[in-house]
């Protein structure tokens, strides 16, 4: 019984991070086209020197939804770059649940990459 507890409280968890359909996913393309594109671009490979390209293999989304939550909330300075991300992409009114919408889109936008979760 305990098991099958722990199985549908990681599969929910999972679950969460894991969407990029729907309704989470547009949510997400609004977030990302009012805080994020500046840097970003609409393509998503950065307008400006040192932003990571998301669509790399080996770039911002090769890494887990939890590591990128916590690096989106907190902000984050690549090795190497000159740039920081600003906390919350520098959109101090960005929720919880937006920052988990603008990476089901990142994900389904430009995910080349696996989720390492």
């Amino acid at each position: 019984m305990r098991w099958a507890l722990l199985v549908l409280l990681f599969g929910a968890n999972v679950s969460a991070f894991a969407d990029t359909t729907g309704a989470k996913v547009e949510a997400g393309e609004k977030v990302f086209s009012q805080t994020c594109i500046a840097c970003h671009g609409a393509n998503g490979k950065g307008t400006i020197p040192g932003v990571k390209d998301f669509n790399a293999a080996d770039g911002p989304l090769s890494k887990s939804d939890e590591e990128l939550i916590t690096n989106i909330t907190n902000g984050f300075q690549s090795p190497g770059s000159p740039l920081a991300m600003p906390v919350k992409g520098g959109n101090p009114s960005l929720t919880e649940a937006d920052i988990q919408a603008v990476l089901a889109y990142l994900r389904k936008a430009f995910g080349t990459a696996a989720a390492k979760n």
